[in-house]
């Protein structure tokens, strides 16, 4: 059997499976998240609207385009494990057995994982913004200069191997369940819609208290989209407020939103 190219229907399998799983996951997860708040409770959520207008189609197409572009990456990204697994043996520091490393382990590997992924993000994410590498890849992703749910896996396919990239680079750095993988991969997805909703569900104040300012809200991200500089950060804001690029007007202008109330007239549009 050739080993680059096998010729074996499981394979074949998996792939279908993979990229229906990975599609499945995007349709339901941002395609639901459109759903309600820009279609079901458009006019009664107005007032949380953080960019108070909405995209026009052609965004929304473009969103939709690269976000499939993305996932049949990221599902060659999966499928090039499953081979590498199967027909080479090589699993990173993947382990089956939770009791091998500890469940107080199993639990700080989740918390790793999403440290890593943020310091991940935040220089990669400002890489993409190099005036030479922006207009190329990065710029694809900015066309949702106000961002909906289905945004979260807009990429040009430079940035979505860059992005798939940190799970390979995580498999080979620290051991991981397949379990923690999962639970983390849940809070990813959930994390990355929130950063691109367009609202905000973040109560009043919580920029001001002392651990809770740190996690960034919808409007931290919603800003970098509307501004294309700053907030660069993914789960927290730490980085951006170590490095300087936390945007200036970020506390005022969540504050401001926050403090909006429901409106009868509800949408303008």
């Amino acid at each position: 059997m050739n080993r680059l190219f096998p010729d074996d229907l499981n394979i074949y399998l998996r792939i279908l499976f993979s990229f229906l799983a990975s599609s499945g996951r995007y349709l339901i997860f941002s395609g639901g998240a459109f759903l309600l708040y820009y279609i079901v409770k458009r006019q009664d959520w107005y007032y949380r609207k953080i960019q108070q207008r909405y995209p026009r189609q052609t965004q929304l197409f473009t969103e939709l385009k690269y976000s499939f572009s993305t996932i049949i990456i990221f599902t060659a990204y999966g499928v090039i494990m499953f081979l590498l697994k199967k027909y080479y043996g090589i699993t990173g520091n993947f382990y089956d057995n939770i009791h091998e490393y500890g469940i107080p382990y199993f639990f700080m590997s989740i918390f790793l994982l999403i440290i890593m992924h943020d310091t991940y993000f935040y220089w990669t994410h400002r890489f993409m913004h190099h005036p030479r590498i922006f207009k190329y890849v990065h710029h694809i992703h900015h066309h949702s200069t106000n961002p909906t749910p289905l945004a979260v896996y807009s990429f040009h396919p430079f940035e979505a191997l860059v992005n798939g990239g940190f799970a390979y680079f995580a498999l080979f750095t620290i051991p991981i369940h397949l379990g923690a993988l999962l639970i983390f991969l849940v809070i990813f997805i959930f994390t990355d819609i929130l950063l691109h909703l367009g609202y905000e569900l973040f109560p009043r104040n919580f920029t001001r208290l002392p651990f809770l300012r740190w996690i960034n809200t919808s409007t931290h991200h919603n800003m970098h989209h509307q501004y294309f500089k700053g907030n660069y950060g993914l789960y927290f804001n730490f980085w951006d407020r170590l490095m300087g690029t936390l945007n200036t007007n970020y506390e005022r202008r969540f504050e401001e939103i926050t403090q909006r109330t429901p409106d009868p007239a509800g949408d303008p549009s």
